[in-house]
């Protein structure tokens, strides 16, 4: 039932306003008390909210609904209203016809693999606790339709906690998503703030709501056709941030995260990163005397990890950051502002991108409903040819200057391929390499 990001599916397929209704029940079934519920833009977030909080009320738990806000100031506003978990209704970048539901504890922090699997236990079981006609919850409205409270709380956090230039000029691409939060906050700063795709639209009229390159094609434009110092993109709920350098150029995930390990971390910090991160982080913590820890993909992971005293900073080259200090929920808004800040501070976006070796990477997926058994099977293959594998995510393989990595997706139906090496050519080849085994897994079933 839940997968790297919660539970994530088609509307009316694999997510139902049933399920919601029954996750509702199981979380106030399992102890959660008080809730705070928000969600993302799409139309079909109104109908699985409601189901969400009646499942709440009908087994006793009181729910404070902050309404449609992005996933990071949900998650903030789980501490402040003293409440034992958050739910966001979202399916974050994927397309509109998705959502989903995902659970945050009162750290911020996404519910790890026990609680989910005990949540979709007593869902499977319909062993849910009722209470009595004296016992239903309430529903605590905070101004859902002005969007006020969480929103407001949310910005006063990043100008307290990013001290921010006030003579900067951004362009912010909200895709048609609830990362609003992030202009307010830089043009409360002083920034000079011009926003693309600001209107609030589930259906992400203005581009798709995953900020790749290819889709913030316009964003960029604008960044390199104005004086911005630099552009910000959002996906659909703003847990997500990438960015793009003055000269109207999309910057990599991984040298973003590069850029913000380097500054977070000094001798003897840790920076958390999943699998499929570019050797081009691990060498750019060296030169600070830092170092990379490892862990499966997923911004739940990479939070879990964050929980340890020498890990200072998380992130996903996908555009997940996580500053532990502050909250352990991929928090879009936070990057940005604490980009901007970089900027203000070393002048220019570009030339610390250009001041990064460039590892050539390659990344791939291949569609198919047998994820799992193809890597299971690869990994067979894979231990009879190498010798230094590690499974912790999928199968990675590493040489002394390159490493490739096959792993079935936790939120769709995929097979996700990354090379890695110093060389144009060998990355090519051990794209090639890591691809074939994909086919000769897939062939062997």
């Amino acid at each position: 039932m839940f997968g790297t990001s919660g539970v994530r599916g088609r509307v009316g397929e694999e997510v139902t306003a049933a399920l919601a209704l029954d996750i509702g029940r199981a979380l106030a079934t399992d102890g959660a008390e008080t809730v705070v519920v928000g969600r993302d833009a799409r139309d079909s977030g109104a109908m699985l909210v409601r189901a969400l909080l009646a499942g709440l009320t009908e087994c006793g738990a009181d729910a404070v609904d902050v309404g449609v806000e992005a996933t990071p100031t949900v998650a903030r506003a789980v501490a402040r209203e003293g409440a034992d978990a958050g739910v966001v209704v979202t399916a974050s970048h994927n397309p509109a016809p998705d959502n989903g539901i995902k659970l945050w504890t009162a750290s911020g922090r996404a519910f790890d693999g026990e609680r989910n699997d005990r949540i979709a236990e007593t869902v499977e079981a319909a062993a849910f606790d009722f209470a009595g006609h004296d016992g239903i919850g309430t529903v605590e409205e905070r101004d859902v339709v002005a969007g006020g409270d969480a929103r407001r709380a949310h910005e006063r956090v990043l100008r307290e906690a990013v001290p921010l230039p006030d003579d900067l000029s951004v362009v912010v691409d909200i895709g048609n998503g609830v990362g609003r939060v992030t202009a307010d906050a830089l043009h409360a700063a002083g920034c000079d703030v011009e926003t693309l795709n600001a209107q609030r639209d589930g259906r992400f009229p203005g581009r798709p709501s995953e900020p790749t390159a290819e889709n913030c094609e316009t964003a960029c434009e604008v960044v390199a056709a104005t004086d911005a110092d630099l552009g910000v993109v959002h996906d659909g709920d703003a847990d997500r941030m990438m960015a793009i350098d003055e000269r109207g150029r999309f910057v990599a995930g991984d040298a973003l995260l590069a850029l913000f390990a380097r500054r977070e971390a000094g001798r003897g910090d840790r920076v958390a990163v999943p699998v499929d991160t570019s050797l081009l982080v691990a060498d750019a913590l060296a030169e600070v005397d830092a170092d990379v820890t490892y862990t499966p993909v997923g911004d739940a992971h990479v939070a879990a990890e964050t929980a340890k005293p020498e890990v200072v900073f998380g992130g996903e080259p996908s555009g997940a950051w996580i500053w532990p200090a502050q909250t352990r929920c991929p928090d879009g808004p936070l990057a940005a502002c604490t980009l901007a800040a970089l900027v203000g501070a070393e002048g220019s976006l570009a030339a610390l991108v250009d001041d990064l070796p460039a590892y050539p990477i390659r990344r791939d997926s291949v569609r198919t409903e047998a994820k799992r058994a193809i890597v299971e099977r690869i990994a067979d293959l894979v231990d009879e040819e190498y010798g230094d594998i590690s499974t912790l995510d999928g199968v990675r393989v590493e040489t002394e200057t390159s490493w490739f990595l096959v792993r079935a997706s936790g939120t769709e139906p995929l097979v996700r391929i990354t090379a890695e090496a110093r060389s144009e050519d060998d990355a090519a080849e051990l794209f090639e390499t890591a691809r074939d085994l994909v086919a000769r897994g897939r062939d062997s079933l």
